[in-house]
């Protein structure tokens, strides 16, 4: 592909999301709930966007496609119809719950709700370092995705650590200036955009390749095992399989990026009609990477490793005309922008507001625009390491993300029993995070046996023990507290 038309590309694409950018900065400086929430007013359609958009990462469009390059068509079966089914659902039982409690609060970010929950600056705190801890490699899979897509289709022209640098800036500039408006409008563009790609693309390659029964074919007499689903194959044995459905189900509702999304839904219903059209998209969304990974394995044999994390570019630059390639490309950059866009946007809000409002002098009052200008900055510092992570560490975009995913499973019984639980106390929420995420490191470290079980499941496991046996052998929440309040039934 010309670098002229990747620039043509690049300069529209790049004019549109700032303009949506600046569209929304009329509003967005006027509040914190405004700024950070969009004034919790996102209807069905962009609602539904923003969420389908921000889940729709170079994870999907890079990283499974290099997974089903080594191992087939079983990971659409291992990946989509547990996406399709368990990510609404889990949006229904704790997403509406959580959003109803935050109104009541008022509370804008994730962590703040959790730390009003509970009356517990601590619980905030904690919550914040974790999600903190795990949303930075996942930034870090968006945006070395993005890059390594660019430097395959310039053909080294334009770098890793200048495409890289690029994404994130571009990103940062939009949000910074629109908040979460910004970004929910921009995830309307770029969901649209690489959506319609996907569809059109696995049409076109697949009548490059003479046919899908063609290229089928081709795969067969390459690697038959990859239209088949091995389950000696170590992702596809049974308990690896039950601890990875366990994961990829549970994970989309602890991201905090998506959950603050949904704080920011206009109505209960609206959240539920999103919850209805989203096993569709999903499923949609799942198959066409997953086909055209298994169909490159057959046209490019031999790549090792992380190299198959290039397999997406190069079967659209094999098989699709150049304008088509270019928009190929801007497909890979709207996954990654509409997610990243989220991500700076609530770091930034979860340390301003469950950061520096804590220490705060308790008779100091909160300055809106200080927290906005705040969160600003440390956008910017934010993007920073991430661009220095995605140049430095070396390990596939499919790893990176599966170890965020492990980290974020082992929140969400917190999150649940917290919106969910009435005698759910602080003491048995700090003990489930940590408990969680301590067997988690000590399974990922080979120090616990894990028994063929991914170690998610028992860092799982032990964060729902932990949560059910500290807060029944401590205190209950105070009897005078206002349950009403918190969104809980008397009783």
């Amino acid at each position: 592909m010309s670098l002229t038309t990747i620039g043509i590309a690049l300069v529209v694409y790049a004019g549109l999301v700032l303009f949506l950018g600046v569209l929304s900065t009329r509003r967005s400086s006027t509040s914190p709930e405004e700024y950070f929430l969009a004034g919790r007013k996102l209807g069905t359609l962009v609602l539904f966007m923003a969420l389908f958009g921000t889940n729709a990462t170079s994870f999907v469009l890079v990283g499974v496609p290099g997974q089903a390059y080594h191992d087939g068509v079983g990971i659409f079966g291992l990946n989509a119809p547990i996406v399709a089914l368990c990510t609404p659902l889990t949006f229904l039982i704790v997403g509406i719950p959580a959003a109803r409690m935050a109104r009541r609060l008022n509370a804008v970010t994730p962590a703040e709700l959790y730390a009003k929950r509970f009356a517990s600056p601590l619980v905030g705190m904690i919550l914040f370092v974790f999600f903190l801890a795990y949303t930075l490699p996942y930034m870090v899979v968006a945006v070395k995705g993005a890059a390594v897509t660019l430097d395959r289709v310039t053909d080294g022209a334009i770098p890793m650590a200048a495409g890289a640098a690029a994404v994130i800036t571009v990103a940062l500039a939009y949000t910074t200036v629109g908040g979460m408006r910004a970004t929910a409008w921009t995830n309307v563009l770029q969901g649209s955009i690489f959506a319609t790609f996907l569809i059109v693309a696995i049409v076109l390659i697949a009548h490059s390749m003479g046919g899908v029964d063609v290229a089928m074919d081709r795969v067969e007499a390459v690697n038959p095992d990859l239209l088949r689903v091995d389950r000696d194959r170590d992702i596809f044995e049974p308990r690896a399989w039950t601890s990875w459905a366990l994961l990829i189900s549970l994970t989309v509702v602890a991201f905090p990026h998506m959950f603050v999304r949904l704080l920011a839904a206009e109505s209960e219903r609206a959240l539920t009609t999103v919850c209805k059209l989203y096993p569709i998209a999903l499923a949609a969304l799942w198959l066409p990477p997953v086909l055209i990974g298994v169909w490159g394995a057959a046209e490019f044999p031999g790549l090792e490793g992380r190299e198959s994390d290039q397999i997406f570019a190069m079967m659209i630059l094999e098989h699709l005309p150049e304008v088509l390639a270019a928009i190929g490309f801007l497909a890979v950059l709207a996954a990654v922008m509409s997610t990243i866009d989220a991500q700076i946007l609530t770091l930034g809000s979860m340390l301003t507001r469950d950061v520096l409002d804590r220490l705060r002098p308790p008779t100091g009052e909160r300055d809106d625009s200080r927290d906005i200008r705040n969160a600003r900055v440390f956008g910017v510092a934010i993007a920073a390491v991430v661009l220095v992570l995605s140049l430095t560490w070396g390990q596939s975009v499919y790893g990176i993300a599966s170890i965020a995913f492990s980290g974020y499973v082992t929140l969400t019984p917190t999150l649940y029993l917290g919106v969910t639980w009435r005698r759910f106390n602080k003491e048995g929420a700090i003990a489930s995070v940590l408990c969680g995420n301590v067997v988690l490191a000590l399974g990922l470290t080979g120090v616990l046996p894990t028994f063929g079980f991914l170690p998610v499941f028992w860092a799982w496991l032990a964060a729902i023990a932990a949560a059910w046996l500290v807060t029944l052998r401590t205190p209950p929440p105070p009897a005078t507290a206002n349950f009403m309040a918190f969104g809980f039934r008397k009783g």
